[in-house]
């Protein structure tokens, strides 16, 4: 089966040919199948941002390539401009970017440019609308009266508006509440599912991206230092946090009941996890 996204030997340089000149990617190949969930973890100055940006065209490659189903996204100028509708990406702080009149207009604005019909365009507004749990009566307010947390659904309803195949979200619930986090992780799994769409998610939030994603990416000085499962990437924590990177708390807790002498699987990363592996611990005892 054809990955939907493929990156193949990707680097990127910045200020070629000046003192400054610097690698922000060196290398980087990886697969991703349609429907999966993807989290992006690394440290600040990793290669995330740079990464994302060249996954759908916004940059273009110093070597290497991105291929959407198989197809050079540089091939030619209409498949670089076709790529940027088919992989949405949403940036940390979207509602920053948010600037038009009505809830409605600012969702409409990306179907818009795709020169869709009236008709199409309005079925997709309220889809997306839905989706993010934006009420149908917010459509005609002005996204500058809603609260945060709900401009950030309405910049994120922005994107999924375009319905792409691939949707790329940077830190999508960064400065939020709990319960605001909650709800945006909710709206995305719900699209997921409903789209078969393929997630990619860069998030320091390492509960919430280990809990939701099939695999991770550890990106790491401009490299991809790990690409497996949460659980093989959490049997690492004392590499990850080698690299400055934090680890679920419920990780750390296995960890340090391990350095205890407990014979314990410290590679869990959920509450759930922890409580089977507790339940099984306490039950080998008793049969002991």
């Amino acid at each position: 089966m054809t990955p939907v996204l493929e990156v193949i030997d990707l680097s990127h340089i910045y200020s070629v040919g000046t003192p400054f000149q610097h690698a922000a990617i060196e290398h980087m190949t990886f697969s991703v199948q349609r429907g999966e969930l993807i989290g992006i973890i690394g440290h600040t100055g990793s290669g995330k941002s740079t990464l994302m940006q060249h996954l759908n065209g916004l940059l273009k490659p110093t070597s290497g390539k991105v291929l959407l189903n198989g197809v050079d996204i540089w091939k030619d100028k209409a498949t670089t401009r076709s790529a940027r509708f088919k992989v949405g990406l949403v940036f940390q702080y979207p509602e920053y970017q948010l600037f038009e009149e009505t809830v409605y207009k600012d969702i409409a604005f990306g179907p818009t440019n795709m020169g869709l019909s009236k008709q199409e365009i309005d079925r997709r507004v309220r889809q997306a609308a839905q989706f993010v749990g934006v009420p149908e009566a917010h459509l005609e307010k002005s996204p500058f009266d809603l609260s945060g947390g709900q401009k950030r659904r309405v910049a994120i309803a922005g994107v999924i508006a375009m319905e792409p195949e691939v949707l790329i979200l940077d830190e999508p619930t960064a400065g939020l509440d709990p319960e605001g986090r909650a709800g945006i992780l909710k709206n995305i799994e719900a699209y997921r599912k409903a789209k078969n769409a393929t997630i990619l998610m860069v998030s320091h939030a390492m509960e919430d991206v280990a809990r939701m994603a099939d695999r991770l990416l550890v990106l790491d000085h401009s490299r991809i230092r790990m690409d497996a499962e949460p659980s093989e990437v959490f049997r690492h924590a004392w590499e990850l946090e080698q690299i400055g990177l934090s680890i679920p708390q419920v990780t750390r807790v296995f960890l340090r009941l391990r350095e205890m002498g407990i014979s314990i699987d410290s590679s869990v990363y959920t509450v759930e996890q922890a409580v089977r592996e507790l339940q099984r611990v306490k039950g080998g005892k008793h049969q002991c």
